[in-house]
């Protein structure tokens, strides 16, 4: 069963080549077969040609958009452009390691679960590096988001889903919270939680900012009137 693993990135050259690198080096391990489709934003600093070099050596696709259109539409074109039954989304900037996707996805290719968290928020997850600020954000955003779903990391960009899930659920491309809106919006009926630890970036400069946040707070609001209907 192949597996798509879809990273939107936007100025990621930094670290692609180790996350390419890394990432089929664990797919090979766990004798899984796989690609990864790089949704680029016109990345000034050549991320886009980089990927296209790397898919020389990796089975990479790559699709080039002409600006910085959000996360969000980034990760939802990528998924119509994938080959794989399963869909892996995860960050560029390594936060996410890559080692932790056969372990993400094994639930599904068991057939025991239609949706896979990343969670960071349950026994043996964790954060690295983070001040008490980011914290205590972060805890306060997946809060309010068990308004809507019972997912203990439901802000976690880090996530997998058969295709079925997604396909035909009506998503929203607001904000950066894409696996919240699958989650609350997805057809699924049976999720787990993976624990992971997630770490800080080490290359680049974090996107993290008010205007994330505002986002976020409209599309929680988006979200409950659409449960509430």
């Amino acid at each position: 069963m192949l597996i798509s693993v879809v990273v939107p990135t936007y100025n990621e050259a930094g670290s692609l080549p180790e996350l390419a690198g890394r990432l089929f080096a664990a797919l090979q391990e766990a004798q899984l077969e796989g690609e990864l489709v790089v949704v680029d934003d016109g990345s000034p600093d050549g991320t886009g040609d980089l990927a296209e070099e790397l898919a020389r050596r990796y089975p990479i696709r790559v699709l080039h958009r002409p600006a910085r259109l959000g996360l969000a539409s980034a990760v939802l074109e990528g998924m119509a452009r994938s080959q794989g039954e399963v869909l892996v989304v995860m960050d560029a900037d390594l936060s996410h390691p890559p080692e932790v996707v056969p372990r993400l996805v094994a639930p599904l290719l068991a057939g025991q679960a239609d949706l896979a968290v990343a969670s960071r928020y349950i026994p043996g997850g964790g954060v690295s590096h983070w001040p008490w600020t980011r914290r205590f954000v972060s805890w306060g955003a997946n809060r309010l988001a068990r308004l809507i779903v019972p997912v203990r990391d439901a802000t976690s960009g880090f996530f997998a889903v058969r295709r079925e899930v997604v396909e035909g659920a009506s998503l929203n491309p607001i904000g950066f919270k894409i696996g919240l809106e699958v989650m609350a919006r997805g057809q699924y009926r049976r999720f787990v939680e993976v624990p992971y630890t997630f770490e800080d970036r080490r290359y680049g400069r974090s996107k993290f900012g008010l205007r994330e946040v505002f986002h976020y707070l409209r599309q929680l609001l988006a979200l409950l009137r659409s449960r509430r209907r």
